[in-house]
């Protein structure tokens, strides 16, 4: 019996150990897999400001005024953007490296190269000029629902915030295609970021105190239900 027993201990030790060697050497795999660059990691997502959650975006939309949009005197010139944020870097370039992965720039901040995964149509660009800045509530929209009476400086700060969820890189042409419309008009083509959008507009919309049209808050509505 002692040396059955005997035969057994020395049989699980051998497993352990075993066991071990065999982890270790997963991990060290990895580690090598990873410094040669044969893993690769996945493409990155836009950083775009956490926005309020759906429960407080509906009771945000249920405080703004609703009433008709009115473009009258609109020039997108009225709102100073792509202001400097620091050195030679404006907003738009601050954006692209929040936004992208890898993102190498120049001596002028100018993104050179990265990736940069596009959350409105799920696709991934490796050229910074494929990717826009997109103003999530559009500046003409804004200047419809309210804006229309601020000052220059403030209509500036909109347009270059970057602490609230409304400025994103995307891809150029979906940007383009959204031009200045609104929820009710136009939302992003991946489905599965239509709460996520809602929520960031109804967030900067209050934040900025504008207004929305009965189309709009019916939209966004539609939307929050099933967040």
């Amino acid at each position: 019996m002692n040396r059955q027993r005997g035969a057994r201990t020395r049989t699980s030790l051998y497993a352990r150990g075993r066991l071990r060697v065999t982890v270790l050497t997963g991990l060290i795999s990895l580690v090598t897999l990873l410094s040669l660059g044969t893993l690769t990691a996945p493409a990155a997502q836009a950083a775009l400001p956490t926005p309020v959650s759906a429960s407080t975006a509906r009771a945000y939309l249920a405080e703004l005024p609703v009433r008709a949009e009115d473009r009258t005197g609109y020039d997108r010139d009225l709102f100073p953007h792509w202001s400097t944020q620091s050195g030679s870097c404006n907003t738009r370039e601050v954006v692209l490296q929040r936004d992208g992965s890898n993102v190498e720039t120049d001596s002028s901040c100018a993104a050179v190269s990265g990736s940069w995964y596009s959350v409105y149509d799920g696709a991934t660009w490796t050229s910074a000029s494929d990717v826009d800045i997109d103003h999530l509530v559009p500046l003409a929209e804004a200047w419809d629902s309210g804006a229309s009476s601020w000052t220059t400086s403030q209509r500036e700060a909109f347009a270059n915030d970057l602490t609230r969820p409304q400025l994103l890189a995307v891809t150029d042409n979906v940007n383009q295609s959204k031009g200045d419309q609104d929820p009710a008009e136009w939302l992003p083509p991946l489905s599965s970021y239509h709460c996520v959008y809602a929520r960031a507009w109804v967030h900067v919309k209050h934040h900025y105190n504008l207004s929305v049209d009965s189309a709009e808050a019916s939209a966004l509505r539609d939307i929050l239900s099933g967040c």
